[in-house]
């Protein structure tokens, strides 16, 4: 069958409802197995420590390979770790706001106030931007310190902004196009939220179209 056809039918509140149904499922399975704050939240915090560290590595290999192994190899061992644990404590802070933020938008009544309140998560993946910068910034600064050559927090600062200035202003440059790619691979954790709204939102399509293309064939 011709998938146009169920496409032009496309209604936009029953979808809006196979999604709310699928996100309220989601939450639902959430709380049930979430158990006390007091024991859940470590176990957030880890997990978005060492995803944080799995993106750190998967992101400088791929895109700086020659600083991993090079004369700072050190200097990048070492950042892994602040990388990791500030990059957690945003991710594990945020889980909590988009968890608030998705409960308040199932009680929504119309698609623009259920967007509205989704699309707060693409704010904070914005913001984990500006909080990559930081977090960089300071740890290369700390480890600076550890390794008994002190930098300046805001020298380093400078040179990250410096690189983000030149990624929107010259996206199509090689050095541009790998410190793009670098901070979205480094920025996969802050992003998750917006990837499972798409895919519950695309999955709702799915389901939508699957059953009105069987009404279709039936009819």
């Amino acid at each position: 069958m011709d998938i146009v056809t169920p496409l032009r039918k496309l209604r936009v509140r029953p979808v809006m409802a196979l999604w709310k149904r699928s996100l309220a499922r989601l939450l639902s399975y959430y709380e049930a197995k979430r158990g006390p704050i007091i024991t859940f939240f470590p176990k957030l915090f880890l997990f978005f420590t060492v995803l944080n560290i799995g993106c750190y590595w998967l992101a400088l290999l791929t895109a700086y390979p020659e600083e991993a192994f090079g004369d700072e190899r050190v200097h990048y061992l070492l950042l892994q770790f602040p990388v990791g644990i500030l990059g957690a404590l945003f991710d594990s802070l945020s889980f909590f706001i988009t968890v608030w933020i998705a409960k308040r938008a199932l009680k929504t009544t119309s698609l623009g106030s259920y967007i509205a309140h989704l699309s707060v998560d693409i704010v904070i993946a914005i913001v984990a931007t500006w909080w990559v910068l930081f977090v960089f910034s300071f740890s290369g600064w700390l480890i600076s310190l550890v390794q008994h050559s002190p930098e300046s927090l805001v020298g380093r600062a400078d040179k990250y902004e410096a690189r983000i200035v030149a990624a929107v202003t010259n996206p199509t440059d090689r050095s541009s196009i790998k410190n793009i790619y670098f901070g979205i691979v480094v920025g996969i954790s802050a992003m998750l939220p917006t990837f499972t709204h798409l895919f519950l939102s695309l999955q709702a399509i799915g389901i939508y179209l699957r059953k009105y293309a069987q009404r279709w064939r039936i009819g």
